[in-house]
């Protein structure tokens, strides 16, 4: 990733979607050039000079304090991911700071392993900064069956990976009735790791992949947008039990860094809660079959 050039559109882009008016700036009318704030008005309210801003907005991010950092913060109006997204590109602009970064943990734990295991009854699975899945309990492989489905664009030795499932995968207009909201939020997220992590081949490898072959990717990525997504409420159209609308909650494994444990509830008693208890009783079952159909082919084999 070129983190300069990252650093350089994420501050435009900040800027340009901010008024004179929302930045508390005085109006004398006639035709403005940008829509949003000028380098000379951004670098005024933050106490800067316009050159200091100029060259921040360039991608030289050397010698750049926190005091200043937060200034923009103020001035053009950044949400916390967004605050964190800032600082995580000054600093993988320095090539100090990026020779400290530490590769996320590729394995799941035995014990995270068994955790998803004992949740039989909660779609669970860990999630990546890349969007891998690495490990669901079999719940969570019923309701993302396309997902995990060794056919599609995640195959090929790779981890299922929700991004390239989003945009790659035509099921996956079906199955998410809000399509929209979920390529953009497979996009604000990953925006979110290009930050935290511009050396990850992997991650570079996958944006390249899927920019070429996903216009919608490619527009939606060019916003620079960046979101958090630790909880919500998510829909699904599911081939097996119909509609469903799910809570999820999204937690940090802290000895793991870089994997987020994802689970999934319904509102008791609501109908997306029957559907999900009759998908787990529907997986069950499945589960059993092919168990039985195992050991009856050893038994032949024997």
């Amino acid at each position: 990733m070129d983190t300069r050039k990252d650093l350089r559109e994420f501050l435009a882009t900040r800027r340009a979607r901010i008024t004179p008016q929302q930045a508390g700036l005085p109006t004398y009318g006639g035709h403005r050039r940008v829509p949003g704030l000028r380098r000379e008005e951004v670098a005024l309210l933050a106490g800067v000079s316009v050159e200091y801003y100029t060259r921040l907005e360039r991608g030289n991010a050397n010698g750049v304090s926190d005091s200043v950092l937060e200034a923009l913060v103020r001035v053009l109006q950044l949400d916390d991911a967004e605050r964190a997204h800032l600082y995580d590109l000054t600093r993988g602009a320095m090539t100090a700071a990026r020779a400290r970064r530490r590769p996320a943990r590729a394995a799941v734990r035995p014990g995270v392993q068994q955790l998803l295991g004992a949740m039989a009854g909660v779609p669970a699975f860990v999630q990546n900064g890349r969007l891998d899945v690495p490990a669901a309990n079999p719940l969570a492989r019923a309701l993302y069956a396309d997902l995990f489905d060794d056919a599609g664009p995640s195959s090929a030795g790779r981890p299922p990976n929700l991004a390239r499932y989003i945009f790659l995968d035509p099921r996956a207009v079906e199955f998410f009735p809000d399509w929209n909201r979920a390529a953009s939020d497979a996009v604000t997220q990953l925006r979110a790791e290009v930050g935290r992590s511009p050396d990850d081949r992997e991650l570079r490898e996958l944006i390249g992949e899927i920019t070429t072959r996903s216009q919608q990717f490619s527009a939606l990525w060019a916003t620079h947008d960046v979101r958090w997504h630790t909880t919500g409420t998510k829909r699904y159209h599911h081939p097996v039990v119909g509609d469903l609308t799910l809570a999820y909650e999204a937690m940090a494994l802290a000895a793991d860094p870089g994997q987020t444990l994802i689970t999934f509830t319904a509102e008791p008693g609501s109908p997306s809660q029957q559907a999900l208890t009759f998908l787990a009783s529907w997986t069950g079952s499945a589960t059993r079959e092919l168990a039985g159909r195992d050991r009856t082919s050893q038994d032949r084999s024997a």
